[in-house]
């Protein structure tokens, strides 16, 4: 039988996704005895465009040629991963959606030049534009947590992602509530996976693997607006990270927003 054909590319973001899984180091060779990586641009210059069962994607989608790019991968994969937050949520990039006003900011990034080597609009995740099967979250994700899933998808196998907040990691590692003590802590709203790695040094969680699933925006409003933070500051750090996770939901803080400022 012929190895499983794997594709890693990227798009909008820092590209850290793709230098972790470089990171994987010693643990890389098992991984490239194991599946053929068909295309890896950051790895290999002998890319090749051909049919692959799984393609791991990360970074948002914010070009014409992105989005063409990308419906060209989702036409060749029968499995597409999003992996990283910005891929999967839309990451920092993504933090004004449902917002409008791209067109403005857009102009005071780059002025009146006209630009032709690609149409520019609001950066955007993966899935709203294709079909995605499953999303590997992280700012970047962990190099372990991508070795099972690679493991786990090509012998058809469905990988466990953590489904609950930050929170529950912290309790783990029986961390005292950095909300509690008053400091400005996305970790309720965020998922877990990260191993608290922020809190357990003391620092605030600040959202980077994006939007748990069982979110309560509302929730973590009240209590950081009764804690004394001013509401735009509580708006603009549940979005930086949670993109199109959050966009509509916070949208329906404004009421909410209003009382607090009153």
């Amino acid at each position: 039988m012929s190895s499983p054909r794997i594709g890693i590319y990227g798009f909008t973001g820092c590209a850290g996704d793709q230098l972790m899984i470089l990171n994987c180091e010693d643990r890389l060779i098992d991984l490239l005895g194991a599946v053929d990586i068909n295309s890896f641009a950051m790895a290999k210059s002998d890319n090749q465009d051909g049919e692959l069962d799984v393609a791991f994607v990360e970074g948002s989608i914010s070009t014409e040629e992105q989005l063409k790019h990308l419906k060209d991968i989702r036409s060749r994969a029968k499995i597409l991963v999003a992996i990283g937050t910005c891929a999967c949520w839309g990451g920092p990039q993504a933090m004004k959606l449902e917002e409008g006003g791209f067109e403005d900011r857009y102009r005071g990034v780059y002025g009146d030049v006209k630009i032709e080597v690609s149409k520019a609009f609001e950066a955007q995740p993966v899935d709203a534009f294709v079909k995605v099967d499953m999303k590997m979250p992280g700012c970047p994700i962990d190099k372990t947590e991508f070795l099972s899933a690679v493991s786990k998808v090509v012998a058809g196998r469905h990988p466990y992602f953590y489904k609950f907040p930050v929170c529950t990691e912290c309790k783990w590692k029986e961390n005292p509530c950095i909300l509690i003590e008053g400091r400005f802590c996305a970790g309720p709203l965020t998922k877990a996976g990260c191993g608290a790695v922020c809190p357990s040094h003391n620092i605030p969680c600040v959202g980077c693997w994006g939007p748990t699933d069982d979110l309560n925006v509302s929730g973590e409003y009240k209590l950081l607006a009764e804690k004394g933070y001013d509401a735009d500051e509580i708006i603009q750090k549940i979005k930086k990270f949670g993109g199109a996770g959050v966009a509509k939901l916070v949208k329906n803080l404004d009421r909410e927003r209003e009382e607090v400022r009153k």
